[in-house]
């Protein structure tokens, strides 16, 4: 009788890891689309291509730092904390840490919003010299809150192992964004007479307003469940009171390692946007060496994460389920996830790798028949596709399973190896000139 309950136990943990996965991959996979359809959108668009990319990049680098401190750890952090709680009753406890986080990280969200806005003129003219960005992380400023609030919601749900709902509101975001940057390029064109600079500060407002039409279904769908949250709270076991300040450390103490690997990870782009144009200037014209990034952070780069948007569904998912397994001590529940996502990791990233690799030059002319430069650009981007896939997966069964400074560690010697690569390669480079 207990080996039949225990068998049933397992099997509906695997649906419902497995339903999670499932419903993830396809709205990851939807958002990519899109994603690449407003890509393709704005590489085409005549008075945009490879030096509009270059300046959105340029933006969207510096503003995915401050994101990854406001927000990208969070979802993370507080998944595995809520399922640590949900796992043994003690639903009164994780809505705690739900309500605290959300009040601890709108602070923090602000705060990005505000830095972002004051210091664009000092981070586009000294930092990337590139000025023309400034206009587009003004815009880009208010998602940095709004994005740091849905975070806490999506963690929340996430821990609960209702994935369906960070789905939903990534995928309705995502069509929001791109109908936006559409319309608003389109507008702003017409307006400017096809400035690119006006065009890129329409293109990053789409995302701004985007993000707060994702966080407006989170709160919507947060409504509608209330009273089924209650109840879980009013039949609660294994309480303990915990003061708040200790509830703010422990999600600090959680989401801080988590956010410190998103910031490694975003770092190691940002190492592109500080010295890609700034070594390039050496040897061409400023609008020639932000079309070269523009190739790089523009389409490469969204050519590359596509098959990560297969993978991250396992990564999101594997966190709140280790945890939970964790928990309640079932580590062969953990040994079977962690297993069989590597495995399915292995399976993702290397067709993509070799594919990419050898039909880099027919699928950029295929996807950008007025911008198709890149081709070499792009074969090389794509051997590190195998290994960025077996990354994320490998930190999201560290982060459930609590080893949270691993991950943080090995980005940190990535980012300091090339930091130091490309500086001596600029360097032997100028002097050999």
């Amino acid at each position: 009788m207990t080996d039949t309950a225990e068998k049933k136990v397992s099997r509906g943990k695997k649906e419902t890891f497995m339903q999670g996965v499932v419903t993830l991959i396809f709205s990851q996979l939807l958002i990519k689309l899109l994603g690449l359809v407003y890509n393709l959108y704005l590489t085409n668009r005549e008075g945009f291509g490879d030096q509009g990319n270059g300046i959105v990049s340029a933006s969207y680098q510096i503003y995915a730092v401050l994101l990854t401190i406001s927000s990208t750890g969070v979802p993370n952090a507080i998944s595995k904390l809520v399922s640590e709680r949900v796992a043994v009753g003690d639903h009164k406890g994780a809505y705690r840490i739900f309500k605290i986080a959300f009040a601890t990280f709108a602070v923090i969200g602000l705060i990005g919003s505000l830095m972002l806005f004051f210091g664009a003129g000092l981070i586009a003219n000294q930092w990337l010299q590139i000025p023309d960005a400034e206009m587009t992380m003004v815009a880009l400023s208010p998602a940095v809150f709004f994005v740091a609030i849905s975070s806490v919601m999506r963690g929340y749900f996430n821990g609960r192992q209702n994935l369906k709902v960070t789905a939903r509101s990534q995928t309705l975001e995502q069509i929001f964004k791109t109908t936006l940057t559409i319309i608003l390029v389109e507008i702003v064109a017409i307006i400017s007479n096809t400035s690119t600079v006006w065009m890129a500060g329409g293109a990053t407002l789409a995302t701004t307003l985007a993000t707060f039409v994702g966080f407006g279904y989170l709160y919507l769908f947060y409504k509608t469940r209330r009273k089924e949250i209650a109840s879980e709270i009013r039949e609660t076991v294994n309480y303990k009171y915990e003061r708040v300040r200790n509830i703010v450390k422990k999600i600090l103490l959680v989401s801080i390692p988590i956010a410190l690997t998103a910031i490694m990870s975003s770092l190691n782009k940002n190492i592109d946007s500080f010295t890609v144009v700034r070594s390039l200037k050496q040897f061409m014209s400023e609008d020639m060496a932000v079309t070269q990034y523009g190739i790089l952070g523009g389409k490469v780069d969204t050519l590359t994460s596509l098959p990560l948007s297969f993978n991250v569904a396992f990564a999101t998912a594997l966190v709140p389920a280790i945890s939970a397994a964790k928990a309640v001590k079932d580590y062969k529940s953990i040994k079977q996830k962690s297993t069989f996502t590597l495995l399915m990791s292995m399976l993702i990233g290397l067709p993509c790798t070799v594919g990419m690799c050898i039909f880099a030059g027919p699928i950029l002319n295929l996807l950008y028949p007025n911008a198709s430069s890149g081709t070499l650009v792009l074969q090389i981007s794509s051997l590190t596709i195998i290994f960025t896939i077996l990354d994320q997966t490998i930190n999201s069964i560290l982060q459930g399973y609590g080893k949270l400074r691993v991950p943080a560690i090995a980005l940190g010697c990535r980012g300091d190896c090339k930091i130091n690569s490309k500086f001596n390669f600029s360097s032997n480079t100028f002097h050999r000139c």
